[in-house]
């Protein structure tokens, strides 16, 4: 079988070009205070006067601008119909393109707007093994904290072609160790897939140098990077990591509307790669047996979607861009790291992040009655906060000797005033379970 070599590109030149914005984060102790003022954020923001909410990497707040946008196309499409109010707004659905692929460093043509992370991922995936099937012994690489919903359709593919799933094994700061995964690379390596930020460990893996690794190998394994939780709490440069697919949501960092994604198709996946299955948005039926797929990263959408809900996306990502991706990474880490000190002060109260970079995931566990009941009870009393299971990754759950943790996200909008409140409530809560 045939498989594309990745081009390669002039790394020094590219491993120049906006190098400050990709993997650089200011940490807490880089400012006395932090860049933003949350008020100005919370008088945009609807809920933030309803509950103290650090479930960002969940389902954030949305600003109001983009709850207006949804209503405001929903109304639209009362008043006049559905497909005569997206005939309206059509060059507004063609301008959220243009905001993703400026929020992600890349062009519009490379950008899918779909239903959500997932069905970026899927989508990415489908191309990839239909284009190119899998065979016995092929060889797709993880990281050893891959999410579930990633790890399920590659082990499905395995059960089915006898190709083998291998973990990447983590570096001394619990990350991606990419020298290991250097040594791993042969030709046998057919898919590399990264969760870029994992939802239950605080890690940010180093997905630039994973993508200069794969290209300076040589390698033709396609990269697949998870950036659902990073894409909107920091700078995420598609040129610069050289994924061939970047996936990623609306709903968490970036604080848009539950049910909206996007995929970044590279140039190679978009030259190589032919989505499946097509429908009559991504492709053309020209007569009898023949079709001409779409030009273009729409060759990976799909005509039915919630255009009010795209838009809302667009919104929060203009509102995002607005403010700026490293101003809102400084905010979330100067709040992320005030969690991990003081709750890790708490007897009986453990942090369990890792990782040289960390996101704004904070993640604990806590003595019983647990996890779960913590979680309870902290919603009780108004601070959303989640709960981590081994449903996520439960290899890495076992390793840890894990059953559960409480996970905690601030946002930019997150007060110091809010903290405080989590940090006392669960220092309580473990003193006085309820």
């Amino acid at each position: 079988m045939s498989i594309a070599v990745r081009p390669p590109y002039p790394a020094a030149t590219r491993a120049d070009q906006h190098a400050d914005t990709v993997m650089t984060m200011p940490s807490a102790s880089s400012s006395d205070a932090p860049l933003l003022d949350p008020l100005p954020l919370r008088a945009d923001t609807p809920g933030a006067a309803q509950v103290t909410h650090l479930n960002n990497a969940g389902s954030a707040l949305p600003p109001q601008i983009v709850v207006d946008t949804q209503i405001a196309h929903l109304r639209r499409e009362a008043e006049i119909g559905g497909y005569e109010a997206h005939a309206e707004a059509v060059q507004r659905v063609t301008d959220v393109s243009v905001s993703v692929a400026r929020l992600m460093r890349s062009r519009p043509d490379q950008v899918a707007l779909v239903e959500s992370a997932t069905v970026a991922w899927d989508r990415a995936l489908q191309a990839v093994v239909h284009t190119e099937p899998l065979e016995p012994g092929d060889r797709i690489l993880i990281a050893s904290a891959e999410y579930a919903s990633n790890v399920l359709p590659l082990l499905q593919l395995a059960a089915r072609t006898g190709a083998i799933v291998q973990a990447i094994p983590d570096g001394p700061d619990g990350s991606v160790d990419v020298e290991a995964l250097t040594g791993m690379l042969d030709e046998d390596v057919r898919i590399v897939s990264i969760t870029h930020a994992p939802s239950h460990n605080g890690v940010v893996n180093d997905v630039v140098a994973i993508g200069d690794a794969l290209r300076f190998s040589g390698s033709a394994a396609w990269y697949l990077v998870d950036a659902c939780q990073s894409v909107g709490q920091m700078a995420v440069d598609a040129s610069r990591i050289g994924a061939d697919f970047i996936s990623a949501t609306g709903r968490k960092f970036l604080r848009g509307p539950r049910g909206t994604g996007f995929l970044i198709a590279s140039d190679r996946a978009l030259t190589d790669l032919e989505p499946y299955p097509l429908d009559l948005h991504s492709a053309t039926w020209t007569g009898g047996s023949g079709y001409s797929v779409a030009r273009g990263a729409r060759r990976f959408e799909t005509w039915e979607r919630s255009y009010a809900a795209l838009l809302g996306m667009g919104a929060a990502i203009d509102y995002a861009l607005d403010l700026g991706l490293d101003a809102i990474r400084e905010r979330i880490d100067y709040l992320a790291t005030r969690l991990r000190t003081e709750l890790d002060e708490i007897d009986g109260v453990t942090v369990r992040d890792r990782g040289s970079v960390k996101s704004g995931i904070v993640t604990v566990t806590v003595p019983a009655p647990g996890a779960s009941e913590m979680v309870r009870a902290l919603r009780e009393r108004g601070i959303n906060t989640s709960l981590s299971t081994p449903d996520y990754a439960p290899d890495e759950f076992a390793r840890q000797g894990i059953e559960s943790m409480v996970r905690l996200s601030p946002h930019a909008y997150t007060t110091d005033e809010e903290i405080d409140l989590a940090i006392t409530t669960i220092a309580s809560l473990v003193t006085h379970p309820s």
